[in-house]
């Protein structure tokens, strides 16, 4: 089977035809989309203050209205009475689920973490015995992995499972904190450590004896979800609920963030969008020295940067969404291994999906925080819904692994996939400092390009080489001791994030152009030279800064200089640009691209 190798954007040329963009839903997933929209606005919307306040039978009666309309089921298989749809479904409808804050994050960790585990590691009896009810709503799921001690050091749990003396029972002792969904489910997913030092994991039900919930916590945002501690008092579990095998648990929970993680940059592209139009909507009516907020250049200015980063979230995400999809459909679907190329062929894009994540939930942060300060001191106050969507967004930076360690995984996981020979990676580093250092690589870099888009794919061919370049010099300086680097690999990771971002911005334009032409195709060609010029600035900036804690003394002023003749290009009116991407969306009213 061929497809585009994860990672490989950093050293391969890629076309705006590989990609696959919004702009290609079909009909039929515009109507599932509208269909999930629909249940927020109309059913969750009305509920928001008994959700907010921990009605949870409210919760619960909202989760099975979701089940009646598919909305819990996109990735079951129709075997186990699910729609058994591909994975930009169920992409598009986290997204849309997104716009209903607290409810989001039940109905999110309930498909997600909640229920993938049994759908890709399960028994056929246990996905008959789970599945169906899990993709209806009359049960609700839960996934134990987080312990006191134990965060982002997920092996570091201490919670045990010893086999009993009939050798039918396994005994689990522990405690698992801020779980989703932990006071209102009936399946919890459990991870603990078989004899004391094999990580794997367990099926329990609400009702095994020793099975305690905790106190609903307090916290900053996100109130109408449950998150409790779920306490493991000599629970008794049968050893048929074991969930894959004995020492292997770290294979559920790790390739399950992995789809965590792009359904969570989706999300919070979603609550984005809605931020910006509660933005755009109070910046037209809301007046100050004779004239709407709109009409000002500061607001236009907050309104483009999150229409900006919108698209290319949403760009970035679809386009990864799209590679995963390729390859799922070419496994038969009654291979009796496809649950296992299955997860091989989402690991494939593992890079892209904590790149989705980190970006977008910082996109979400961003346009959350914007919303308050266009709304000024009416967002600050709960009578309108910027003060709850700000407190909300924050967990995003925490859920499936916080951003930090997502940035140190990103250039982690591509010099293993390098090392394996998957991408060639340090080849192509070490062939650009070579032609960095002999000043061949600038000779013809700077002919002026017929037309504009063609520049953007230049300035995009150097943003890779910025990257590649600093990262070359970082592994000849450190090795393997490059891991201890957090702070140069941080600023690696977000040289390497924003380049692809801006590049599947770039990617969706041209496909744009080609399907419609540069006439139709205006906001997009507005909305990519923004964040190629952008990005390029703040990828040298990166970049510039990473060196700068490499090198030293002469060795580091060349590096400086040949880092900054990366950035050459002419000098474009960013101010009005922006200015008029602002107007673009003022008059939509909303976040609308779709031709």
């Amino acid at each position: 089977m061929e497809y585009r190798k994860g990672g490989a954007f950093l050293t391969e040329e890629i076309s705006g035809s590989d990609i696959y963009i919004p702009e290609n839903f079909d009909s039929e997933l515009k109507m599932f989309a509208k269909t999930a929209r629909d249940f927020v606005t109309k059913e969750v919307w009305s509920k928001n203050d008994e959700i907010e306040h921990q009605n949870f039978e409210v919760v619960k009666e909202l989760m099975r209205k979701a089940g009646e309309k598919g909305l819990l089921m996109v990735d079951i298989p129709q075997k186990y009475g699910g729609m058994g749809m591909d994975k930009t479904s169920s992409t598009i409808v986290a997204e849309e689920i997104a716009r209903a804050g607290s409810f989001a994050v039940t109905v999110g960790a309930h498909t997600g973490i909640g229920t993938l585990p049994i759908l890709y590691f399960g028994t056929e009896e246990q996905k008959m015995k789970y599945l169906p009810k899990l993709g209806s709503g009359e049960w609700i799921g839960a996934y134990c992995l987080t312990e006191s001690n134990s965060g982002s050091d997920a092996l570091a749990a201490k919670a045990t499972a010893i086999l009993d003396e009939t050798g039918k029972y396994y005994i689990l002792n522990g405690t698992k904190q801020f779980i989703t969904n932990g006071g209102i489910s009936q399946s919890y997913i459990v991870f603990a450590k078989v004899d004391g030092d094999k990580f794997s994991c367990f099926i329990l039900d609400r009702d095994m004896e020793g099975l305690e919930i905790g106190p609903e916590e307090k916290k900053l945002g996100i109130k109408g979800s449950s998150t409790t501690e779920v306490i493991l008092n000599n629970v008794k579990v049968p050893k048929d609920n074991l969930l894959g095998e004995i020492g292997k648990g770290h294979l559920i929970a790790f390739n399950i963030l992995n789809i965590g993680r792009f359904k969570l940059g989706a999300a919070a592209i979603g609550a984005s969008k809605l931020a910006l139009e509660e933005s755009l909507k109070y910046s037209k009516e809301r007046f100050q020295f004779k004239k709407p907020l709109a009409d000002f250049g500061a607001i236009k200015e907050k309104i483009a940067n999150m229409g900006i980063k919108i698209y290319n979230a949403e760009s970035a995400t679809y386009r990864t969404v799209g590679m995963i999809d390729s390859i799922l459909h070419s496994i038969e679907e009654n291979d009796p291994e496809y649950n296992k190329k299955a997860l091989k062929g989402i690991e494939e894009y593992a890079v892209e999906c904590s790149i989705i994540k980190v970006y977008g939930s910082e996109v979400g942060s961003y346009s959350v925080d914007e919303n308050v300060q266009i709304h000024g001191g009416y967002g600050y106050c709960q009578e309108y819904p910027a003060e709850r969507h700000y407190r909300d967004s924050k967990i995003n930076l925490i859920f499936e692994g916080t951003n930090e360690i997502n940035r140190l995984l990103i250039p982690g996981m591509l010099l293993r996939r390098a090392m394996k020979g998957d991408i060639p990676l340090v080849k192509k580093a070490q062939k650009l400092l070579d032609e960095v250092l002999s000043g061949e690589l600038f000779m013809q870099m700077f002919e002026d390009d017929e037309r504009e888009v063609d520049t953007f794919k230049r300035v995009i061919e150097n943003c890779k080489k910025m990257c590649l370049f600093v990262a070359g010099v970082a592994a000849q300086k450190f090795g393997k001791n490059i891991i201890e680097e957090q702070e140069i690999l941080m600023r690696t990771a977000d040289m390497i994030i924003e380049t692809f971002v801006i590049e599947s911005g770039f990617l969706r334009c041209i496909q744009m152009i080609n399907k419609v032409g540069e006439k139709d195709s205006e906001i997009y060609i507005k909305l990519a030279k923004a964040s190629v010029y952008e990005g390029i600035e703040k990828i040298h900036f990166w970049g510039r800064q990473a060196l700068s804690s490499i090198e030293d003394g002469d060795t580091l002023s060349t590096q400086i200089k040949m880092l900054r003749k990366f950035t050459r290009f002419n000098t474009i009116d960013l101010i009005h640009l922006k200015r008029e991407i602002a107007d673009y969306f003022i008059e939509k009213g909303e976040y609308l691209l779709y031709i």
